[in-house]
């Protein structure tokens, strides 16, 4: 099976939600390499970046679902290391 390399940015607007975004993490770990967190007390939002490894599909659902939460936004950067599973 064919992986990608990429990284998720994610901006959380609403902190209701952050226990929903942690469960949709939480669903996907597998493909997760790592997570950077920074609180941005003064605007109010949290900024997050996933950093993932996994096949192309799965990258899109976790980053549609996360983008689906009420108060969160997120894009993908995908990079052009391919490898294989």
């Amino acid at each position: 099976m064919e992986t990608r390399v990429a990284v998720i940015s994610i901006i959380v607007e609403e902190n209701e939600t952050v226990e929903k975004l942690n469960a949709v993490l939480h669903d996907y770990g597998q493909i997760i390499i790592g997570r950077m967190g920074i609180p941005y007390r003064q605007r109010g939002i949290n900024i997050i970046s996933i950093a993932v490894d996994g096949p192309q599909d799965e990258i899109a659902a976790l980053a549609g679902k996360i983008g689906a939460l009420p108060g969160v936004s997120a894009k993908t950067a995908y990079s052009n290391v391919v490898g294989n599973v």
